[in-house]
């Protein structure tokens, strides 16, 4: 069978599995809508939470992105895996013996304010559909290429996929859904990796064959190296950003994980505390999978294609190369008339090297590497499966945070408090439906590559919630005044810095590409700047903080109760 037929095969399967678990865990409740009625075990919670936070910028773009710029790539795998053992060790359990569905929730309640709800509410919606841009173009990456149909109509395929088992079930569906997501995607990334691992080095551990040796006794790593300099690239293992950049990327994506809504609110469907922290172990171990395996399939990735196209007879191109043409995200031109593939640094003439004249994009890298690497036809329909799988997970957390803030901290918990709970449940189920169709939008008119998208989003989160949930934690004085104040502030300058040095909005449109980056502010990129507005975020609330009202004795002694281990009984308070 060839590829578009097995690719109708397994995504139809995996699609069938996930609309069967959406029927069978339909929610009844909010609270089963909300947080799966707070009784998943932590295994089924950390496979859940794995497959929400590795999202098609994990599984199809951050090993495009490790693939392009080699060492510049490892900002994202250290600062997303970082991000986990914050969360982990220094939020989830707090949030979730704070035992409030939502992040709006937690910092309506805890700053006692309807004003600091509705700022949550507006945060985590720019957030959401920050990030949920980039899943959408994921999902239309796959079915323009594997299903051969037009990105539009896949885009809307894959909306009325996850519409079905978001609104139906909710969190409960979600999360049994995501379950199976995570099995699916984690396979499909390994598979293809493993074999190209032995076919390339003899040794089927990605991981370890990343450092071995080729057929003619070369490392790999030093092969690619050598590849990539004949064509007028910077050596692969060295990289270009400064370490200031480097810096700020890293935290803007660690803290900006710990911030995320969509993440936080998986540790409310555990029944315990102690279960909450259990499943963000266990979600590390299962994303650690995938997040060790990454840099290796970049590797690979990369070398195959310099190794296939360049220098290479256009005419005799193979066929996953005419396949991405279709699709526009590979093009060449031929500059000088020879018919040969020339792909290099060099923009125009120089040094006796002709002009570049291949363009890829880098979302292509996991998705074409196994048909580069010339695989069954059964392995590489099994990427575009995992390829859909991490993105409609993340896609319908993602959704159910938009639902959430929308009918209960907006609606019920700040303009209609007398709401039925079948009231709730309806205004939650529209707003997902609404959300699904601007998500669709973004999926169809997409704002770049996907990790970028992504990484803006963490850059969003860090400086709006980061400093408002760590300080709501970890210091009882902290009041509503200071907490608002900084999330406004945090925000608004994220994107103003967003606009104006990704998008050009203050500069007649121009790129960064094309000059914008030599006026970074302290030569932070707009993805490392969310480090920055989260300073800014703390700076302004505590300052404000020290000029305003104490918060109520009420609200300080249940920060104080939070903090105390369960079982501490009596001893705390000695």
């Amino acid at each position: 069978m060839n590829v578009q037929t097995w690719t109708y095969i397994l995504v139809g399967v995996t699609f069938a599995i996930y609309i069967g678990i959406a029927i069978w865990s339909r929610a009844g409740s909010t609270k089963e809508f909300y947080v799966a009625g707070g009784g998943v075990s932590p295994w089924a919670n950390g496979m859940a939470t794995a497959a929400d936070w590795m999202s098609a910028a994990s599984f199809i773009s951050m090993a495009g992105i490790i693939s392009f710029g080699g060492y510049d790539g490892s900002v994202y795998l250290m600062g997303w895996t970082g991000g986990y053992v914050l969360l982990a060790l220094l939020l989830a359990p707090y949030l979730r013996k704070f035992g409030k569905f939502t992040v709006p929730d937690f910092i309506g309640d805890r700053y006692y304010s309807k004003t600091a709800r509705v700022v949550a509410v507006l945060c985590a919606l720019l957030v959401s559909f920050t990030y949920v841009a980039g899943q959408m173009r994921g999902v239309g990456l796959v079915f323009s290429r594997f299903l051969e149909v037009d990105i539009n109509t896949g885009v809307i395929i894959g909306m009325a996929i996850v519409l079905f088992y978001a609104v139906l079930g909710g969190m409960k569906g979600i999360t049994y859904t995501q379950v199976a997501q995570y099995c699916v995607l984690i396979f499909a990334f390994m598979v293809p990796a493993i074999f190209i691992s032995i076919q390339m080095t003899g040794n089927p551990i990605p991981q370890v064959g990343m450092g071995g040796t080729v057929e003619d006794g070369t490392y790999l790593l030093d092969k690619l190296n050598g590849l990539s300099q004949d064509l007028g690239f910077a050596q692969y293992t060295n990289g270009s950003k400064s370490k200031m950049d480097v810096f700020m990327i890293t935290l803007a994506l660690m803290v900006g994980t710990a911030g995320l809504p969509h993440v936080i609110v998986r540790f409310f469907t555990v029944k315990r505390v102690k279960d909450a922290r259990k499943s963000a172990g266990i979600a590390l171990l299962l994303i650690a999978i995938l997040y060790t395996t990454a840099p290796a399939v970049a590797v690979f990735a990369r070398t195959n294609m310099i190794t296939t196209v360049s220098d290479q007879p256009y005419s005799e191109m193979p066929e996953w190369f005419t396949k991405w043409e279709d699709t526009g995200l590979i093009t060449f031109e031929d500059k000088n008339g020879d018919g040969k593939v020339q792909y290099t640094a060099f923009a125009k003439a120089e040094n006796g090297h002709p002009a570049n004249e291949l363009t890829v994009d880098r979302d292509i890298m996991v998705l074409a590497n196994p048909e580069i690497a010339n695989l069954p036809a059964w392995v590489i329909a099994l990427v575009a499966a995992g390829g859909l799988a991490a993105a409609l997970s993340t896609a319908a957390g993602l959704l159910l945070v938009i639902s959430s803030s929308v009918s209960h901290d907006l609606v019920k918990k700040t303009f209609k408090p007398d709401l039925t709970d079948k009231q709730e449940l309806w205004i939650a189920r529209g707003a997902a439906t609404v959300a699904v169709v601007i998500a669709g939008y973004f999926g169809i008119d997409p704002p770049g590559f996907v990790a970028a998208v992504v990484a803006l989003a963490f850059g969003l989160a860090a400086a709006s919630f980061f400093p408002a949930i760590v300080l709501g934690i970890f210091y009882k004085k902290m009041n509503k005044e200071g907490a608002v104040a900084g999330m406004i502030v945090g925000i608004t300058l994220m994107i103003f810095y967003m606009l104006k040095f990704k998008f050009g909005v203050f500069d007649g449109g121009k790129s960064a590409v094309v000059g914008l980056q030599k006026e970074w502010w302290f030569g932070i990129s707009p993805e490392g700047f969310g480090s920055v507005a989260m300073a800014v975020n703390f700076i302004v609330a505590l300052i404000v903080n020290r000029f305003t009202p104490d918060p109520p004795e009420e609200v300080q002694e249940i920060v104080e109760t939070i903090r105390i281990p369960s079982g501490a009984g009596d001893a705390s308070a000695h």
